[in-house]
């Protein structure tokens, strides 16, 4: 199973579609705007015609940390997630965190109606979570590479992803 996609209600409809298509780089596939309700499908996928929906309904001042724990868009390269880091900063993020869990490259923040998200990165590496370093984004991706591996080997629980989804799949298969 794999998320498909994730809607939130807003209160500033286009400050929230700017700050999405600025930060992220998604496209508006479809949108419909009245005096009721306005509503933008969001992607950066080709083959998905929406991974992110964006809802006017969210009341006026109302800002909750605790309506959503997260939302997390899954990247496929270090790379990407260095570019991103850099948006964000531009695009105005709040409370930018980068940090790696060993078993990810993250970095969490907070949208301009402070929902907490996270972008990733899967690591190539398995260590017990919860895990939480700090990481500079600034480095080159080579360095941040290395280092996020020194971390991960030191860790007694540290195996290859490999590995460990190895045990997984036996043990879903199990059930």
């Amino acid at each position: 199973m794999q998320l498909g996609h994730v809607g939130i209600y807003v209160s500033d409809f286009d400050t929230m579609l700017s700050f999405y298509q600025s930060a992220f780089g998604f496209v508006v596939t479809d949108s419909v705007r009245s005096e009721q309700r306005a509503l933008a499908f969001l992607t950066r996928d080709a083959s998905s015609h929406h991974q992110f929906v964006l809802f006017t309904g969210r009341p006026e001042g109302v800002v909750s940390s605790h309506l959503i724990n997260q939302i997390s868009f899954k990247l496929d390269k270090l790379s990407e997630l260095q570019k991103t880091y850099f948006r964000l900063i531009e695009a105005g993020a709040q409370e930018i965190d980068p940090i790696t869990h060993g078993t990810a490259w993250s970095v969490y923040f907070r949208d301009p109606e402070g929902n907490r998200l996270e972008v990733y990165v899967e690591t190539p590496w398995y260590i017990t979570q919860p895990h939480r370093t700090p990481i500079d984004l600034t480095k080159p991706i080579d360095q941040i590479y290395a280092e996020t591996e020194a971390l991960c080997r030191m860790n007694p629980s540290f195996q290859p992803m490999r590995d460990w989804r190895l045990q997984a799949a036996a043990a879903i298969a199990a059930l």
